[in-house]
């Protein structure tokens, strides 16, 4: 697996492991749906602003917000990994065959900003952000109503796993 961090000063003066944390996420996300294949996943911790000009550049929203999920593959259904021969040659890294998943954006001012206002630790809300994005990359989403269920539900269980639950991050 290859999982690229990139993150400015703010990042490493935030006492937290951001790769570390990244990786045991991304992995159990990826274990979650059972992913057949070695994956690429980018990771970009970035400022308001800076999430803020990508999110009116690709969405068409003018301000900034925690998360943004870049997927680079659609899915019939969510972590089903159905990759044809003639996909193969698209989504997977010639030099490494590991399947290009996509990128996320996070914003760690907004992250800092949700964990003091939800009452939880950083890590927590950072964890919670890098599994939502994980599963977005895996074709989940929460727009309908099911879909928002299912996608929770998920979440949930992956943050379990990890014991990086909202009761343990309050006792940090």
């Amino acid at each position: 697996m290859t999982f690229c961090v990139e993150a400015d000063e703010a990042a490493g003066e935030s006492g937290l492991d951001i790769e570390a944390l990244f990786d045991l996420c991304a992995r159990r996300a990826l274990h979650f749906t059972g992913c057949p294949f070695e994956c690429e996943v980018d990771l970009t911790v970035t400022t308001d602003e800076e999430i803020r000009k990508l999110n009116s550049k690709y969405r068409g929203i003018d301000r900034a917000t925690d998360v943004l999920s870049f997927p680079m593959l659609e899915f019939e259904e969510p972590g089903r990994f159905d990759i044809d021969e003639d996909m193969k040659a698209e989504c997977f890294d010639p030099e490494k065959d590991e399947l290009m998943l996509g990128s996320i954006v996070i914003s760690l001012e907004r992250a800092v900003s949700q964990a003091r206002d939800f009452g939880h630790s950083l890590k927590r809300e950072m964890a919670f952000l890098i599994v939502h994005s994980m599963l977005h990359l895996q074709g989940f989403d929460h727009i309908e109503e099911n879909d928002r269920i299912v996608m929770e539900k998920a979440q949930e269980e992956i943050l379990d796993d990890l014991e990086i639950t909202r009761e343990a991050a309050l006792e940090e």
